[in-house]
This record gives C-alpha cells, sequence and structure tokens, in this order.
C-alpha cells in the first residue's frame, strides 16, 4: 500500500489549504485514513480521521470546526481541508492508512500500518 500526500504550502494565518491523500495497492474503501501532523521539536499527533465504512469521522479538538476530512472512494482519495489557519497549525501533515483501525483506535498512529511521505503546511502570522 502507498500513499501520497500533496497540497502543503505557505498560508497567512487565517487563510485555507486542502491537502490531498492519494492511496494505492489496496481498495481505497476498505482503508480508514487518518491524518496526522508533527511540528518541529514537538511529538506527532493526530488531527482528524475518516472511517472506512459509512465516513464516520473524528478530530482533534484543536482543529474541531475548522477541519474538515473527506474522502472520495472512486478517487482513492482522502482530503483533509483546513480553514482559519493558524501559526500553531505549521507542521509537517502525513497521512496513514488502514483496513483493521476499529473506531476507538482511529486517533491512534500505532492504529495505521501504512504512510505517506509528509507534506508540510507553513501558517505565517
Amino acid at each position: 500500500v502507498q500513499l501520497q500526500a500533496s497540497g502543503g504550502g505557505l498560508v497567512q494565518a487565517g487563510g485555507s489549504l486542502r491537502l490531498s491523500c492519494l492511496v494505492s495497492g489496496r481498495t481505497f474503501s476498505t482503508v480508514t485514513v487518518g491524518w496526522f501532523r508533527q511540528a518541529p521539536g514537538k511529538e506527532r499527533e493526530f488531527v482528524a480521521a475518516i472511517k472506512r465504512s459509512g465516513g464516520s469521522t473524528i478530530y482533534a479538538d484543536s482543529v474541531k470546526g475548522r477541519f474538515t476530512v473527506s474522502r472520495d472512494n472512486a478517487k482513492n482519495t482522502a482530503f483533509l481541508q483546513m480553514n482559519s489557519l493558524k501559526p500553531e497549525d505549521t507542521a509537517v501533515y502525513h497521512c496513514a492508512a488502514d483496513s483493521h483501525v476499529i473506531t476507538s483506535s482511529m486517533p491512534l498512529a500505532r492504529a495505521y500500518d501504512y504512510w505517506g511521505q509528509g507534506t508540510l503546511v507553513t501558517v505565517s502570522s
């Protein structure tokens, strides 16, 4: 399974970006996709996830109401729409996928076996 994240860049505070995660090598509709981020000098943290079946979603409290995770099964792609960006959102964003993630484990990095290379998001103040 391969994941390719894209869409990062430099944006001013209050702006928006949309990240994409293209998944190949596995029937996309069978995988749960998670988004995680890691800022310089900080530990990786959960951002959002969308489940394989039914597409239920969960979010970290820090992004709730600003970020939206979605998926297009026909395009094998998951998206992370990020609005009202803040400087503290600056990080490398990674997408991850796995077919066996249970709902309670969706925020846990260890629940995902497959990871993309990451895309850098920089929010200037």
